[in-house]
């Protein structure tokens, strides 16, 4: 079957991007101030939230890196980047937010979340976006 012969490159890629998209995420809940999966846990729709727009902020860069590289180290430096890029963008709009941000996601209200979420998302699709030039 002929259709099948790039399986093992395509297995290589996704686990390679499924590692990568988990190390990104691992690595954000460690650099942010946050203990976003335990307020999951806690039932916290906030948090659910912020975390999700940032596994989908990360997710597409990750994609875009794999599609338009030459080879997994190519896509491992530039995932490397948007990891950088997606974290620089949490304390960017921490601030934003002001100081009372942190305290609205412990009482588990959405709009700064949402926005955060947001923000999130749409970095990650211009970062994804930049890694085709």
């Amino acid at each position: 079957m002929t259709s099948l012969v790039t399986l093992p490159g395509f297995l290589a890629y996704f686990a390679t991007g499924l590692l990568l998209l988990v190390a990104a995420m691992a690595a954000y809940v460690r650099i942010t101030p946050l203990d976003e999966l335990g307020m999951i846990r806690a039932g916290n729709p906030a948090a659910a939230i912020t975390l999700g727009g940032a596994l989908l902020g990360f997710a597409m860069p990750i994609a875009s890196a794999f599609a338009h590289s030459v080879n997994l180290v190519d896509a491992l430096v530039w995932s490397l980047v948007a990891l950088a890029v997606q974290v620089g963008v949490f304390f960017a709009v921490s601030r934003l937010l002001g100081a009372e941000w942190r305290g609205a996601l412990d009482r588990g209200e959405t709009a700064g979340a949402t926005l955060k979420a947001a923000v999130a998302v749409a970095v990650g699709l211009l970062n994804a976006a930049c890694l085709t030039t």
